[in-house]
């Protein structure tokens, strides 16, 4: 079980939470902060003290001040009207991290919210009731208006949940778990929607995807190496440690580490002097994108254990502040980063698969064909490897370089962080299936070479690869084995991380 303090929340808690379900609790300190924080807002109330969102309008209307009997629907309405996000659901993994991390910021006790809701948002975690969530209609800024706010419908007994694997009501299930929706009081609505959890959220997700997927290319660049004969010296570590860089360093050694023992590698000059970038240059390339990767945790975990409503409370009400916590910009250019680091790990694999089915650059046979001319084996892989690199191409654009003013000018400067999450998690799907058509090539070519010359390692990548792909003895429906190998490698997020922990590795 997690304690949730809104302070200590990390990665691999998330990860736990979010993929294997662990249960979380809330700590008495942080509960404490909340109940204050509440009263702070109650003794606003009571004193009619004009406060952005707990008696005004909201964006533009922030000049309007509601009248005491009206606070309640303001929140309400907020909720209702603000719901308008369009287009296919956020995964539900996603969906059960913004709940996550509404809940971690709100318990820092900055929001003025009562317990209640608290409670209300960790019970939705532990039954697993988690919102079904629109994916688009956000801009990043003023925080993730939309998606926000069909999560708060749940709350509220509105909307639709994802319960016992199928969607229903949130009504449904909360009557099936017995648990009561709440009404909205003041600065409730808005401490709900006013945050930056669904780009947070998503970027989480895709940070576990994209991390697992970048050790999982190293074992497949592994195999590749074995099956072009590829020269093992260009990962001695005095190349790495003469340039300096952690990770590569690391990228190095576990290429090492997974090839000890194969007698498919070559030293420099027993085949050729030095092979080509995509193979010499893996611990450069990747390590590149590990450093991105190093660099986007780091933000994610600020953001997770971060207060990004408007307005927060201080001082046990005496000092309401309205700011601008709820931009999401540092989460968009890490989104927009890690976009690029994860495209990288596509476009090289992506030359590496051309080297395995290209009869001009190995000895192996024409495009890994059992009968070249008559079946054509690997080659329309290859086509559609080059045609998901292009296609992420066009997706690692960067979105926190665009805004478009909001509100009446009011918001004129915003993040776009929820696009620039949506597409990251879009690339890390097309990098998947691209790492998994290397995967294909590379068992076929090891397989020309001998199995019995892999390393023990790589060997017993194989054996449980070759499970899910059989060997290519006449032409058949490739996008079926690469849609199964894909869902492997995902559904193994963390096997062969595993497998190479005891390498020291910076994240």
């Amino acid at each position: 079980m997690v304690q949730l303090t809104g302070n200590s929340l990390t990665l691999d808690e998330i990860r736990r939470i979010c993929y294997e379900h662990e249960l979380v609790t809330i700590s008495v300190d942080s509960m404490r902060k909340v109940e204050a924080s509440r009263k702070a807002v109650e003794k606003i109330v009571s004193e009619k003290r004009v406060v952005y969102g707990i008696n005004t309008g909201f964006g533009k209307f922030s000049d309007v001040i509601i009248a005491g009997d009206d606070v309640n629907d303001l929140q309400l309405n907020l909720i209702r009207s603000h719901a308008c996000g369009v287009g296919e659901p956020f995964p539900e993994v996603v969906s059960r991290a913004m709940l996550l991390l509404r809940l971690n910021a709100l318990l820092k006790g900055f929001s003025g919210i009562r317990p209640v809701l608290a409670e209300l948002l960790a019970a939705l975690l532990n039954r697993e009731i988690h919102p079904v969530v629109p994916q688009q209609g956000s801009l990043g800024a003023s925080g993730d208006l939309a998606p926000l706010s069909h999560l708060a419908l749940v709350l509220i007994g509105e909307g639709k949940v994802y319960y016992q694997r199928q969607i229903c009501s949130a009504q449904e299930a909360f009557k099936q778990e017995g648990l009561e929706p709440i009404v909205l009081q003041a600065k409730e609505g808005l401490a709900l929607i006013n945050g930056t959890q669904a780009m947070t959220a998503m970027g989480v997700v895709n940070w576990i995807e994209a991390s697992d997927l970048a050790y999982q290319s190293e074992w497949i660049a592994a195999l590749t190496m074995e099956g072009l004969e590829g020269i093992i010296d260009a990962f001695h570590p005095a190349i790495h440690e003469a340039r300096g860089y952690p990770q590569q360093m690391a990228v190095a050694e576990r290429m090492r580490d997974i090839l000890n023992g194969s007698m498919l590698i070559t030293r420099q000059g027993e085949k050729r002097v030095q092979d080509a970038y995509s193979l010499r240059c893996i611990p450069q390339v990747h390590g590149a994108s590990w450093q991105a990767f190093d660099y986007v945790k780091e933000k994610l975990e600020i953001e997770s254990n971060a207060a990004t409503d408007n307005p927060l409370i201080f001082d046990g009400g005496e000092t309401v502040i309205s700011g601008g916590n709820f931009h999401g910009q540092p989460i968009a250019i890490a989104m927009d980063f890690m976009k690029i680091a994860a495209a990288e790990l596509a476009s090289i694999s992506e030359r590496r698969i051309e080297r395995l089915v290209n009869p001009q650059l190995n000895d192996l046979p024409p495009f890994l064909s059992p009968q070249p001319g008559l079946q054509s084996g690997a080659m329309i892989m290859q086509y559609c490897a080059a045609s998901l690199v292009s296609e992420n191409k066009t997706l690692a654009h960067p979105a926190s370089v665009d805004s478009i003013p909001s509100s009446a000018n009011q918001e004129d400067h915003v993040s776009m962080g929820t696009i620039a999450a949506r597409h990251a998690h879009q690339i890390i799907q097309n990098v998947r299936r691209v790492l998994a058509i290397e995967c294909i090539c590379a068992l076929q070519a090891v397989q020309y070479r001998g199995i019995d010359k892999m390393s023990p390692q790589t060997r017993s990548f194989y054996e449980e690869a070759r499970e899910l792909v059989p060997s290519i003895t006449e032409d058949r429906i490739f996008s079926e084995d690469i849609e199964r190998l894909a869902a492997w490698l995902k559904k193994n997020n963390g096997h062969w991380t595993a497998l190479t922990n005891h390498i020291p590795v910076l994240q």
